[in-house]
């Protein structure tokens, strides 16, 4: 059984999509569709992630800002020789469920990673309009040929957890979880039964 059929009513290929994105081409993207992410984007994991929350309770400013921005969960291996970045494949995003909430209300505009969202952070995300992308895990060498620039823009001290910015061309991703609730896991799930 092939996952490609569980497609949204009139889906026609790949969707090309810009970073930092636009809200309003946010709203009209639907959990299954294929896109091409091609801007920049921020990159974060656990430590990351407790690092900003720190820095929000101390009422201090993040090093960046994250309004409309995508923040992929990701740690990077260091750059083989003429090369940009080392693999570069998704992590579980659940570990970072407990953190979203809050960075989605900062006007993060989507996530991405690897697996199902919690409850709690998919409300989050319907609620302040953000959506949730998977990119491929198992394949970081093939996906870091899409990294076209990294600079590490914060936290250096924490190695592969560092906030890092990459420049991206034709980033494939799958969109999980849409603005208006819509699950690619849940329809896959409901389709097999």
């Amino acid at each position: 059984m092939s996952l490609l059929r569980y497609r949204p009513e009139g889906f026609d290929g790949i969707r090309e999509l810009r970073l930092p994105f636009d809200s309003q081409e946010l709203a009209t993207l639907r959990a299954g569709e294929m896109v091409c992410l091609s801007g920049r984007l921020y990159t974060g994991r656990d430590q990351t992630h407790r690092r900003l929350c720190a820095l929000l309770d101390a009422g201090q400013p993040l090093p960046v800002d994250l309004s409309g921005q995508l923040l992929y969960y990701v740690g990077p291996t260091p750059a083989p020789p003429g090369r940009v970045v080392g693999a570069a494949g998704p992590t579980t995003s659940y570990r970072m469920d407990a953190y979203t909430p809050r960075l989605l209300a900062l006007g993060l505009a989507a996530t991405m990673g690897k697996g199902p969202r919690s409850q709690a952070v998919r409300e989050a995300m319907q609620r302040h309009g953000a959506v949730y992308f998977a990119a491929i895990g198992g394949a970081g060498a093939l996906l870091s040929q899409c990294i076209v620039n990294s600079e590490v823009v914060a936290f250096d001290d924490a190695g592969p957890e560092a906030l890092f910015r990459f420049e991206v061309e034709r980033f494939p991703a799958i969109v999980i979880n849409d603005v208006a609730g819509g699950d690619y896991y849940e329809m896959v799930l409901a389709a097999r039964r």
